[in-house]
């Protein structure tokens, strides 16, 4: 057991954080929900229904979009596009899809490489750009929740002043949605922006996300 947990520590660090991170959203998003219906003498929400509602579904899907949004995109544009001297592109040699024995696939494959590694055709395809395809994925489905919980959440609002409820198709058309939208895109890429280029000439001894110490700046693609 020790030694599982010592094996697999990194996710189990990050899903307790996203654990600890969600109570802690949906505790401060309950009471906040709350006062606002006090103040506009509406239904106050117990706990539990507070976790299904709209307004917790939304605030959550639309920060889960924006990430899976910066995945996607950092894969396909980890395959075609290069930044000398970063530890988060790769070689400048290696530009492109790279060749089949380089992949380790097909004919090139080791014993102990995933079996759809080695079986060539379609499924060999798809588990070639399996992380990108689920990464996508679950992008779209979270953006089409986040859009579906936010109209809910919208004709709420709307009923509670006595306003005709809209269509999906009219609140997505929204200037507020997509500037909620493109606030979270903008940060995600940001973030993956200025990680590529401050890997360049900054160091933490230790991380993988890292070059060498004492890795020249125009080292590409090596990690500490």
């Amino acid at each position: 057991m020790r030694r599982w947990l010592n094996e697999n520590s990194l996710s189990i660090f990050f899903f307790v954080l996203l654990l600890l991170a969600l109570l802690g959203q949906s505790i401060a998003g309950w009471k906040d929900f709350n006062e606002d219906a006090a103040t506009h003498h509406s239904q106050l929400l117990s706990y539990g229904r507070y976790l299904v509602s709209s307004d917790f579904g939304e605030g959550v899907m639309e920060n889960w979009q924006s990430e899976f949004l910066q995945f996607s995109t950092f894969i396909l544009a980890g395959i075609w596009f290069l930044q000398k001297g970063s530890n988060e592109s790769k070689n400048l040699e290696d530009q492109g899809q790279e060749s089949e024995k380089k992949q380790r696939m097909k004919s090139f494959a080791e014993p102990r490489s995933p079996l759809w590694a080695k079986v060539g055709g379609l499924r060999t395809t798809l588990y070639a750009n399996s992380l990108l395809i689920v990464m996508t994925l679950i992008f779209v489905l979270t953006w089409l929740a986040q859009s579906l919980t936010g109209w809910n959440q919208y004709n709420n609002e709307q009923q509670d002043h006595d306003v005709a409820p809209v269509s999906w198709a009219t609140y997505i058309a929204r200037p507020d949605f997509w500037s909620n939208t493109f606030e979270n895109w903008q940060s995600e890429f940001l973030a993956v922006g200025t990680m590529a280029v401050f890997t360049i000439y900054l160091r933490q001894r230790g991380s993988p996300e890292s070059k060498p110490v004492g890795a020249p700046h125009d080292e590409t693609a090596s990690s500490g």
